[in-house]
């Protein structure tokens, strides 16, 4: 079965991750997850409120002063770039339409694109009807390639509704799309549980 970027995945894909340890900072709370699957590469991203930071599990203390510290500057500078580049449904639509001329032929094309606060456990959803296309705003500071990854992955909706075989080639058109799903995988993994049953809204003939 392949993985969704709706969908947590299961919690044995990613057993190998140690329980989280939460660090104050003096302008925001900052997250620390190491894992010992990763050997040289950090990420950082914001979830909740509070800024996540994951780090190889073979990291010193000083390394990981020194890494948060970094990664928390480049995300600041990310985010306000992003802001800049993706504030506004427009700028969805916009961004939306290049990604489909460069990895879907120009044949996806949305009547409309627009951020929503109602989807907590999806990452995005789509109407292929009326060709409507929702981003949850928890995407909002995450790297520009887990934002497009998503985008396609509802843009191809589009052009196919169901999760089959032409719908994840169609995905994987986009270079980067097993990259992103590993990120949102790890996001969803240090983020399990927090959801409830039924905290999205989904209109009716969406898909995700």
């Amino acid at each position: 079965m392949q993985p969704r970027p709706d969908r947590r995945p299961p919690g044995a894909s990613t057993a190998a991750l140690p329980a989280v340890r939460t660090a104050p900072r003096p302008d925001t709370e900052v997250e620390v997850r190491r894992s010992a699957r990763r050997r040289r590469t950090v990420t950082a991203f914001r979830e909740n409120g509070r800024t996540v930071v994951l780090i190889p599990a073979a990291f010193s203390a000083a390394e990981e002063r020194r890494w948060v510290d970094q990664m928390v500057a480049k995300l600041q500078t990310r985010e306000e770039r992003k802001r800049r580049n993706l504030a506004s449904d427009e700028d969805l639509m916009v961004r939306a339409l290049e990604l489909s001329d460069a990895h879907l032929g120009g044949r996806a094309v949305p009547a409309s694109i627009r951020w929503v606060d109602n989807q907590n456990r999806r990452w995005g959803s789509c109407t292929p009807a009326d060709r409507s296309i929702r981003l949850s705003s928890r995407l909002r500071g995450m790297p520009e390639f887990v934002v497009d990854y998503v985008l396609v992955h509802e843009l191809a909706h589009l052009l196919e509704a169901s999760h089959d075989e032409h719908f994840w080639a169609l995905v994987r058109a986009y270079p980067q799309a097993d990259r992103a799903l590993g990120f949102l995988e790890g996001v969803e993994h240090g983020s399990a549980g927090n959801g409830r049953p039924g905290d999205d809204d989904l209109e009716p003939g969406a898909v995700a």
